[in-house]
């Protein structure tokens, strides 16, 4: 029986919408509209399309894009004052660096200079420790969306075997913290795990983030498993795949998620609800 398939992009509207709801009803009580700084360094296309996307989705909800357009050969100092001008702005509730940045910049100088109040991206190290800690400010996007996405299988995470494919600071490490916090059993594989076929197959939730197209094939998969497909890779003719073999793997898994219209829409949606959060606090809600 083929796998359920968790359409992010149907969940992810689903999210939008109430955040507009409840942006519109923060705006009414308090005069407070969220407000995101998006700051863009040079000319990289996919990242164009990324902001140009998280741009529309704040338009639709209702948030305001403070959008910060810079060239390819802004140095350090420019963007480092222009994000220290942002952190003091009370009509900013979150900040986005979009990444990759050229390379006269730091991005890690960068990420922590955001204030992490503001963080909407939620890769500040003071956001990252609250996480590990077990008492987080703000999540991270991606693994917030994979979060939501698994939970609206309805199936319970206490007790399950999870498997985390990948151990990236953006999504492997606070995937597998979230995991935790939610009490399922948690292994982090990576490119020295050994006989990983036999360790993936125990997953009863299989979340896959290591960058390699159509990697995770039928036989790594446990019957009847949550699986999510967290990459995103273009093949030589133009594809968008994951880094599942979907078409193999939906006729094992029980739920499964696709690529493109999985995580990604699921991403853009936890930004705004961060900044939303964020503004929420501001507010004093």
């Amino acid at each position: 029986m083929a796998a359920h398939i968790l359409d992010g992009k149907l969940l992810a509207q689903t999210i939008r919408t109430q955040i507009a709801q409840e942006t519109t009803e923060l705006h009414s009580h308090t005069g407070i509209r969220p407000g995101l700084a998006v700051f863009l360094v040079g000319n990289d296309p996919a990242s164009a399309v990324y902001v140009r996307n998280k741009k529309k989705a704040c338009d639709a909800a209702g948030l305001q894009v403070h959008d910060y357009k810079l060239d390819a050969e802004t140095n350090q100092t420019e963007l480092l004052g222009l994000i220290e001008a942002t952190n003091h702005d009370p009509t900013i509730h979150g900040i986005l660096v979009q990444l990759p940045l050229p390379p006269q910049i730091d991005s890690r100088m960068i990420l922590e200079a955001v204030s992490p109040m503001k963080d909407a991206d939620g890769f500040h190290p003071y956001n990252m420790g609250r996480l590990l800690s077990g008492d987080p400010v703000f999540l991270p996007c991606t693994p917030k969306g994979v979060m939501k996405m698994i939970e609206s299988t309805g199936q319970t995470i206490e007790g399950k075997r999870a498997v985390v494919l990948g151990r990236s600071n953006i999504v492997g490490k606070p995937v597998a913290a979230l995991l935790m916090q939610a009490n399922a059993t948690v292994t982090v594989c990576h490119s020295k795990t050994q006989d990983l076929p036999s360790v993936t197959r125990e997953a009863d939730i299989l979340i896959a983030a290591i960058g390699k197209a159509q990697f995770v094939t039928r036989d790594m998969v446990k019957n009847g498993a949550i699986v999510v497909d967290v990459g995103i890779n273009r093949l030589d003719d133009g594809r968008l795949v994951g880094d599942v073999d979907f078409e193999s793997v939906q006729e094992q898994a029980g739920w499964l998620s696709p690529v493109p219209g999985g995580v990604g829409p699921m991403t853009i949606a936890m930004l705004l609800s961060n900044t939303l959060e964020a503004a929420k606090r501001t507010a004093g809600r």
